[in-house]
């Protein structure tokens, strides 16, 4: 082989090698973008115990905090948590919503949520601001969905469509929590017709499915649907688990397991779900009781 046919096979052999790095990397960056989220609802916490809370964070690698907004906390408490996270790495979304949003008084709280926002954001800076809006509503929850589940269900689209074109406004995603059973609820209304998890799946940037069970087969099984659903619509799907206490069963969270186990269990439902697009991730209910969990 001469010289210049020597120089272009090396050429090549280092492109090759260079593009199987790149593709590499890409796939280990992709893996990385992926949601490690949680809740915090105590907001107290932002203001008392700052460091402790970032550090807990970071120490889990979370790189996503849905945090509940309490109007009566400083606006530069928020400044100045939002800010440190933003420097670890960590995305915060605005975390509000209750059953009692699905009601005709409902439009109220949720507007002082917008308009709070709205007014927080315009005066922050770019590493101070929410990244997004976290809806947590559970319609199911009010006495509605016993006397005229029908009618809630449609109060609870109405809503959601309305806090997209809230969320739109604001120029951010828009992020709800879904009970993974939503996907055996039909609807039949002025929204169309078929199964609520995939309508509200329609609506959003991303979904966190409450999967609340303790071991991985159960947790594929419940989730499967609204994964490939999501697959089909290019949304994301997040998984969240608990680990709080719980009186509704034994199955539902890792609260006695203790987190060795919980990761082990989210490692296999990962490998189960790795290659779906739609899946992003894992998170994790909630700051307290998981910083309180058995190792």
């Amino acid at each position: 082989m001469g010289s210049r046919s020597l120089s272009k096979a090396i050429i090549v052999f280092l492109v090759t090698i260079v593009s199987t790095l790149g593709l590499t990397m890409g796939k280990v960056d992709a893996k990385a973008m992926q949601d490690r989220a949680t809740w915090l609802w105590d907001t107290t916490k932002i203001v008392e115990n700052e460091s402790g809370v970032l550090s807990f964070l970071e120490s889990k690698q979370v790189n996503k905090l849905y945090l509940q907004i309490n109007s009566e906390i400083a606006s530069n408490d928020y400044k100045s948590f939002i800010n440190k996270a933003t420097s670890k790495g960590i995305k915060v979304y605005a975390l509000d919503g209750s059953a009692s949003w699905v009601s005709a008084e409902g439009y109220k709280m949720q507007d002082q949520l917008f308009d709070w926002l709205r007014t927080y954001n315009e005066d922050a800076s770019a590493t101070e601001r929410f990244s997004g809006v976290h809806l947590d509503v559970e319609p199911y929850l009010n006495s509605g969905w016993i006397s005229n589940q029908e009618k809630t269900v449609e109060s609870y689209q109405a809503l959601l469509t309305r806090a997209k074109g809230d969320s739109d406004q604001l120029q951010l995603p828009l992020e709800v929590d879904l009970p993974f059973w939503f996907d055996e609820i039909s609807y039949k209304n002025q929204f169309g017709q078929g199964l609520l998890a995939d309508w509200v799946i329609d609506q959003v940037e991303s979904v966190s499915i409450m999967a609340y069970r303790d071991t991985a087969k159960a947790i594929i099984n419940i989730v499967e649907h609204e994964i490939n659903y999501a697959k089909k619509v290019n949304k994301s799907i997040v998984i969240g688990v608990e680990t709080g206490a719980s009186d509704e069963g034994n199955n539902i969270t890792f609260y006695d397991d203790g987190e060795a186990y919980m990761n082990n269990q989210l490692a296999q439902v990962h490998k189960q779900y790795a290659n779906k697009i739609s899946f992003n991730g894992f998170a994790i209910h909630h700051v307290d009781s998981w910083m309180n969990m058995q190792p």
